[in-house]
């Protein structure tokens, strides 16, 4: 009886594809802990009351499979220049995991009309009422406005989205009608 060694050899070369899927890939990765119950901190990052308090003033989010994921950072504007205005819930399960498609900002407009990226939310509760977000951005191309792009993001959201995130948990809910002023 001859076996067939092709499920072996598929199954192997997926956990070799998996082992080294990310080599040499560009991936934005940052981790924040912050003062709450992973419960709290999830629905902060699923809830359109919870993105209120730190992400945008503005959004439209629907937690369901390809439900919009739309963060309007400036809603006064006019359409396509509010914010992330066409982005969508890739996967999610709850208190563990939140991913959605990610865009560009209006200054690399051949990126923004035409390419997305992936952006992993893993909640890793550690009791004390203390919760561990890591935050990953992936998908990037390459050339020139890729790096753009990227260094951009690497910026806003270390310096921007999660530092305000840690904040709303230290301070209280950003007061958006201050920041207009």
């Amino acid at each position: 009886m001859k076996k067939n060694i092709y499920p072996i050899f598929f199954f192997m070369m997926i956990l070799l594809s998996k082992t080294f899927a990310f080599e040499g890939e560009k991936i934005i990765h940052h981790e924040v802990v912050v003062n709450a119950g992973v419960e709290e901190v999830y629905k902060t990052w699923t809830t359109p009351e919870g993105i209120k308090t730190f992400f945008a003033p503005e959004c439209e989010v629907e937690l369901k499979l390809f439900g919009p994921y739309h963060i309007y950072f400036n809603p006064q504007n006019p359409v396509g220049t509010k914010g992330a205005e066409d982005e969508m819930i890739i996967s999610f399960q709850k208190n563990k995991m939140l991913s959605f498609t990610w865009g560009f900002p209006p200054v690399l407009p051949d990126l923004r009309n035409n390419q997305k990226t992936i952006v992993v939310l893993r909640f890793e509760d550690l009791g004390n009422n203390k919760t561990k977000v890591i935050f990953t951005q992936s998908g990037w191309g390459e050339g020139e406005d890729w790096d753009k792009g990227y260094e951009y993001f690497d910026y806003a959201w270390k310096e921007v989205v999660l530092k305000r995130f840690v904040e709303r948990f230290e301070n209280g809910p950003v007061d958006w009608k201050k920041m207009e002023g």
